[in-house]
């Protein structure tokens, strides 16, 4: 048993044609500490209320953690959305949902600015802001003739760029795909509905790859075999074991750190 790899559910393997990656965490590091960002602004909305003022800072704080941490996976209005419900419960007026997602979004690509720019003129090479592996990861599944697909919770616009910007965008063609403004038009669980309806799959020939519960949660329904990433993005070598423990709890196959041990990987999921 390769300690690369934690085993936590039987599945079958080997008969795989198609994949979802997740993208955030789970490819790219481009918005590592996003979390940082997120949880000040919404906890600074739940102490602008009638009941909120009242309470600690420190209770509103978990209280922002928990909802943002419960819906990491599906698309950021969905955050948004808890926060407006959490809003009027402490007895405030919330702002419309997409305000806060706007307001959110103009906050993180303030600060991982310097990261698009430093991609786009050549100064940060694009490896040091991946997931370690990556690139190798998706040349073994086109090895294998897996058809990759990328889902992500982002803007649609920002990942295609994001995705460019990395040199990824490559291996996925036209299947890369974000959230849209009209939010319920997209999410991973309707990619992988489409995936298996428009190529007539069963669900054992579907791969997944995830650093959040929601994806690993959609492909297990699918009856496909999940791989949970529990990536540390901040210092990109090890297991982010808060990661770790909702991933597994989301009914993760197997659990990685990352790509680094491609070869034990690749023996694990296509023998």
């Amino acid at each position: 048993m390769n300690n690369s790899i934690e085993r936590l559910r039987p599945g079958r393997t080997g008969a795989f044609r198609y994949a979802v990656l997740d993208f955030d965490g789970t490819l790219s590091l481009i918005r590592q500490g996003w979390q940082e960002i997120m949880t000040p602004y919404f906890t600074d909305e739940l102490c602008d209320t009638p009941l909120g003022r009242e309470k600690p800072r420190a209770e509103l704080e978990n209280l922002a953690k928990e909802f943002i941490t419960q819906l990491t996976g599906k698309q950021t209005i969905y955050q948004c959305i808890a926060l407006a419900e959490e809003v009027e419960r402490l007895g405030g007026r919330s702002r419309d949902p997409q305000a806060y997602k706007d307001e959110y979004t103009r906050r993180l690509l303030e600060r991982i600015d310097g990261r698009l720019k430093g991609l786009e003129s050549g100064e940060i090479e694009a490896e040091r802001l991946t997931v370690p592996g990556g690139y190798d990861l998706l040349e073994m599944l086109l090895r294998h003739g897996v058809t990759p697909y990328l889902a992500s919770g982002t803007d649609e616009e920002h990942v295609k760029r994001e995705a460019r910007l990395l040199g990824v965008d490559r291996y996925f063609g036209e299947h890369i795909y974000g959230a849209q403004r009209a939010y319920r038009t997209f999410s991973k669980k309707l990619v992988i509905e489409r995936i298996i309806r428009e190529n007539g799959l069963s669900g054992e020939e579907l791969l997944g790859f995830g650093d959040g519960y929601v994806e690993i949660e959609n492909v297990r329904e699918a009856g496909g075999y999940a791989v949970g990433v529990a990536s540390d993005e901040a210092h990109r070598a090890g297991i982010d074991e808060w990661k770790r423990e909702r991933l597994a709890r989301a009914g993760a196959n197997i659990i990685i750190a990352d790509y680094r041990d491609l070869p034990a990987l690749e023996a694990e999921l296509f023998g």
